[in-house]
């Protein structure tokens, strides 16, 4: 089975500093695993690598989307298993870099979603219904159809609880259901995955908070300006991109600069919680907290989790 490495974490951990350490010392790529890093123009915002960070290492599944195209999970795993391949045709390390827990989970898991037909006159329904009256009464619907699902998805993410509740309206068969019959086929991939953190949550809110500053000074606002101006955040996938949305109500004149950077700031930081409750439930995951280490002494404990992952291979 081919080996890979996967560097995940929340937001400013220094995720892909490392991912492109661990590339470079082991012949290697990074596979993004950030689902607001594929689409194009939304560079600073989506702290998407630039040509320096990449330091010469190839980076997959970034910038290839247009904004506002929807991109699901099922569509990310099939693009990843594509460039999976690929990788392994020429004998180069896959390193799995993001945030995005869903997207990696799902690929590393080795779930083949199921296909249906889907309904575009339901989809329409749902989304002009959120449109006009909010998420609550599809909230509601989903949650008496398939509480399970609607306990696990955030309540504002609209996209997923429409999604979700298209499936079943449409197929008469809930999503959690769907789920469950994809897993009993899944071939579960051979991955080594590292989790950055800092044992001290200030400091990492410290980082965000002077990561959120560094992208203004960057020229974050005018980015955010430029696809206010094209109408991208109107879509729904851009809509829902923190360190966007933040600045709507600064561009419509309904509140001050200064109070969407805090707002931008503490959407920030939750986020970074919630990613974090999600890889906690990964118990496959091999923590590296940053608190009082160098960023060499980091790289040198990631690549010693590197060497013994990769020579058991060989000793194999």
């Amino acid at each position: 089975m081919a080996k890979m490495l996967a560097v995940v974490g929340p937001t400013a951990s220094g995720k892909s500093a490392l991912a492109v350490e661990l590339a470079k010392r082991n012949s290697g790529e990074v596979v993004s695993c950030d689902s607001m890093q594929l689409y194009k123009r939304m560079n600073i915002g989506t702290a998407k690598p630039t040509e320096e960070e990449m330091d010469g290492i190839a980076h997959h599944l970034i910038d290839f989307l247009e904004p506002g195209v929807e991109y699901s999970v099922s569509d990310y795993v099939a693009d990843a298993e594509k460039c999976l391949e690929e990788l392994k045709s020429r004998g180069v390390l896959p390193v799995f870099c993001g945030g995005t827990g869903l997207y990696i989970d799902s690929f590393l898991s080795g779930i083949e979603f199921s296909d249906f037909e889907n309904n575009p006159d339901i989809r329409k329904r749902l989304e002009n219904e959120y449109e006009t009256s909010g998420i609550g009464g599809i909230y509601e619907r989903l949650k008496n159809a398939d509480p399970d699902a609607a306990e696990s998805i955030d309540i504002h993410n609209a996209k997923r609880l429409i999604r979700a509740l298209e499936v079943y309206e449409t197929t008469g068969i809930t999503i959690t259901e769907w789920n469950r019959r994809s897993k009993l086929n899944a071939k579960k991939k051979d991955c080594l995955i590292i989790g950055l953190d800092y044992e001290d949550r200030q400091t990492l809110y410290d980082r965000i908070d002077k990561r959120c500053d560094i992208m203004l000074e960057m020229g974050l606002l005018e980015e955010t300006k430029q696809l206010f101006d094209e109408g991208i955040l109107a879509t729904k996938t851009a809509s829902q991109a923190i360190a966007y949305k933040e600045f709507l109500p600064y561009f419509d004149g309904s509140d001050s600069l200064e109070n969407c950077i805090e707002t931008l700031k503490r959407n920030s930081r939750r986020y970074a919680k919630r990613q974090l409750t999600w890889f906690r439930r990964n118990s496959d995951i091999k923590w590296i907290f940053r608190d009082n280490k160098s960023y060499d002494e980091i790289i040198n404990e990631a690549q010693k989790l590197v060497d013994e992952y990769l020579s058991e291979e060989t000793n194999g």
